[in-house]
């Protein structure tokens, strides 16, 4: 193996010359065997590092601070690894002290050994195109890796709110097809009143769609960024135009439009946005799990359990019990909603935890906020095409459910009487009979008549009674 010898503040070391990155990316990865998740794991991190960095180049070279074949170099290869190359060179554990300097690190030297070759020079041969000097021009690391971060959170949040979209429609599908579909509703597991099938279904919809725009809206302060900042917000090593210039090209790359934050001192500092972007997640993880939750309630059994729907099997449940079908799909999505709760703690802890003019946390923010959206996204993609649209009705459980639930006296109050329903009740639950049985038997309405109040597209609306009357 040949090597190049690269030095930095605490002296050489031999590089492996097969290797774009340098000698910093070398140390980080002797400081931090941590997870074993290399940041290349995430490539729209990588993605975004390379975003920014052309960004940079551009808003340098405009201001006459880099000149033209250096900075097209630069750019070459930012778009390269846009393009998805190089992305096994991006080393460095996710998870590493120094607020991200060893991702800025790797991204610089990576950056500039590529952008050598482009301009006909070996790897290494720094003293014409160097990872500080011209790649990091007019930056820190406290200004672009938090800057990167966002951008790609920016990407991986339209990624979920498509996930997401896809399971809002398979529900929404689902609940067109359930919609005459009669069953109990239930409140405290007890059975309550009647509804149908398709606006148990439906609330599923809505609940997504909701959360949906909750995402657009945190994405919203994603888009606020602190490039231009540098080293605590000053814009200390920074022309006075550039940070303006650096957004007007990163806004141009990404086709996303970013802007500069008021304070930058503030900006460098405060990691609310991220808070407020996990706090989201948390409440589509919430709702996700109590969906996963409902529909392994209502597979339940199938002979001893609710059994009013019927998920798809797609494996075999048991090493012991033959014929056994577990709900599997929805049992993986309330795991990652699990991890995405307790992300969300982890992200706070790392929040508060930040001193002075720079949080030194943010890795773990990231890394937290990367998985839940990966996680989030796959999940929802899962749960629609491996669960929810094959599930199927089984009409004939929730139409025996319906006949024997003594909830359907409810919808009788207005014609006899809440003393007359209680007394109804009680004789339901103590003899087993029907309600129509003891209804009819009673004389308290006549066949026809319990029929009209029990059609289900009565039963499932609004209806108001005049008292006096009775009238309808």
């Amino acid at each position: 193996m040949k090597y190049r010898i690269e030095h930095d503040l605490l002296g050489e070391r031999e590089v492996p010359n097969e290797f774009y990155y340098g000698v910093h990316t070398l140390r980080a990865l002797e400081n931090f065997p941590i997870s074993n998740i290399p940041i290349s794991t995430y490539p729209s991190l990588v993605r975004a590092l390379a975003c920014v960095k052309q960004a940079c180049a551009q808003a340098n070279c405009e201001l006459n601070l880099l000149d033209e074949a250096r900075a097209n170099a630069i750019v070459k290869a930012c778009e390269e690894i846009r393009a998805g190359k190089w992305h096994d060179q991006f080393v460095v554990d996710v998870i590493q002290g120094g607020a991200g300097t060893s991702t800025n690190m790797n991204a610089n030297e990576v950056i500039a050994n590529r952008a050598l070759e482009i301009l006909g020079r070996e790897r290494g041969e720094y003293g014409f195109l160097h990872p500080l000097e011209h790649v990091n021009l007019s930056q820190s690391t406290n200004d672009v890796y938090p800057t990167a971060v966002k951008v790609a959170l920016r990407f991986l949040i339209d990624d979920l709110i498509a996930g997401m979209d896809v399971l809002r429609l398979a529900f929404a599908a689902k609940a067109e097809e359930f919609k005459d579909v009669l069953k109990m509703g239930r409140t405290q597991l007890q059975d309550a009143v009647p509804m149908t099938l398709g606006q148990e279904f439906s609330t599923y919809a809505v609940m997504l769609e909701e959360d949906q725009q909750r995402l657009r809206e945190g994405a919203l302060l994603i888009q606020e960024i602190n490039l231009g900042a540098t080293a605590i917000g000053t814009g200390i090593n920074a022309h006075p135009d550039y940070a303006a210039l650096a957004r007007k090209h990163l806004s141009e790359v990404t086709g996303i439009e970013y802007v500069t934050a008021g304070n930058l001192v503030e900006a460098t500092q405060d990691v609310g946005a991220f808070v407020q972007l996990s706090g989201v997640l948390k409440r589509v993880a919430v709702k996700l799990s109590k969906i996963c939750s409902d529909l392994r309630l209502l597979s339940s059994g199938p002979r001893t359990g609710l059994g009013e729907i019927n998920l798809p099997a797609v494996q075999a449940g048991s090493s012991i019990m033959p014929g056994k079908v577990n709900p599997v799909i929805p049992e993986v999505v309330n795991q990652i909603a699990f991890l995405v709760i307790g992300n969300d703690v982890t992200v706070s802890f790392a929040a508060e935890s930040g001193q002075l003019q720079l949080n030194a946390f943010e890795p773990i923010i990231a890394h937290s906020l990367f998985d839940n959206l990966i996680y989030l996204r796959n999940g929802c993609l899962t749960l629609a095409e491996r669960c929810v649209r094959g599930i199927t009705a089984n009409r004939e459980r929730l139409e025996e459910h319906m006949n024997r639930s003594v909830g359907i006296v409810t919808a009788l109050n207005p014609f006899i009487g809440y003393e007359n329903a209680s007394m109804v009740a009680k004789e339901a639950y103590a003899t087993g009979k029907s309600v129509k049985e003891i209804v009819l038997a009673k004389g308290l309405l006549t066949k026809e008549e319990l029929n009209d109040i029990l059609k289900p597209e009565v039963l499932t609306q609004p209806r108001w009674i005049k008292k006096e009357t009775g009238q309808k």
